[in-house]
């Protein structure tokens, strides 16, 4: 079911979007997703490995890019260097160091693979299986699946509900106004980054944590299909919910069609960035027609 399977693609751009939104309200575009993400899926296979545990490899995994957001938030708040620039040399950094720390490691570049039993499990929801169609859909999908949902719902609850959420977003907006309330913005703006550590380090966990091990460039550009999938969904969480999951659902449709109509393996590789791309022209022509 090809749907059904958009559901699971679309978890990970989820939940790194989720966190992208929440640097980009606050007016730190946030262009490191990917290397977040891939740190932090090298981490948790070497966590679980070591340990045994996916929660072992979840925790490291969350941490590695948490930490890497740390240093990026420094580097751009206290420092004051170039937001783009810093977020390209964090991408280039976790590339370059897990290749790095792979070879001495594991004494490999290629792929890692964790055991049989470390494999995720799949949840089933009793209330919703016996439901036709529904059930098929929503229930036995791993555990992160429900929670980049939970995350989301949580996201949207926090940016417009809460006082934190409303200074989160003025830090992005109109920071003097911040300031003149005696409120630092770089804190709203650190904590949002750190926020985005958070859920690509759920991302990055997730990615090599459901294929059981971990594989060179195991990211393949999600971190920049979840940027654009911020701006295609107008910077909201519901916007990004739908612009996710047509993505995902672009990228089921690319590998049904390869499995069953035998499209050439290298036109599906590059499908979901062909689809990016139209994606973000489409976002650009109406936006100029909104004006």
């Amino acid at each position: 079911m090809i749907v059904r399977s958009a559901v699971d693609i679309m978890t990970p751009l989820l939940l790194a979007a989720t966190g992208g939104l929440f640097t980009e309200l606050a007016g730190m575009l946030n262009i490191a997703l990917e290397g977040l993400m891939l740190t932090a899926a090298f981490a948790a296979v070497v966590a679980a490995s070591a340990c045994q545990s996916l929660l072992a490899g979840l925790a490291v995994g969350i941490l590695s890019s948490l930490a890497l957001a740390l240093l990026f938030g420094a580097v751009t708040l206290r420092l004051k260097a170039n937001l783009f620039i810093t977020g390209l040399a964090v991408n280039l950094l976790a590339s370059g160091l897990t290749a790095v720390l792979s070879l001495r490691i594991f004494g490999s570049k290629g792929v890692i693979l964790l055991e049989a039993s470390s494999r995720l499990p799949a949840l089933r929801l009793p209330g919703l299986e016996p439901l036709p169609l529904v059930g098929e859909l929503l229930s036995g999908h791993n555990p992160f699946v429900y929670l980049s949902w939970v995350l989301l719902a949580l996201s949207a609850l926090i940016l417009y509900q809460t006082p934190l959420g409303l200074r989160l977003r003025g830090a992005g907006k109109d920071p003097q106004t911040l300031v003149s309330l005696g409120l630092k913005p770089e804190r709203y703006q650190l904590l949002a980054i750190l926020f985005s550590g958070l859920s690509c380090g759920i991302a990055g966990s997730l990615l090599s944590l459901r294929l059981g091990a971990f594989v060179p460039n195991i990211t393949a550009g999600r971190g920049w299909i979840a940027l654009v999938a911020i701006y295609l969904g107008n910077r909201t969480p519901l916007g990004l919910l739908v612009a996710a999951f047509l993505f995902a659902l672009a990228e089921a449709a690319a590998n049904y069609a390869q499995g069953v109509l035998g499209v050439p393996t290298n036109f599906i590789l590059a499908f979901p960035y062909l689809v990016t791309v139209l994606a973000m022209i489409l976002y650009s022509v109406l936006r100029r027609r909104g004006r």
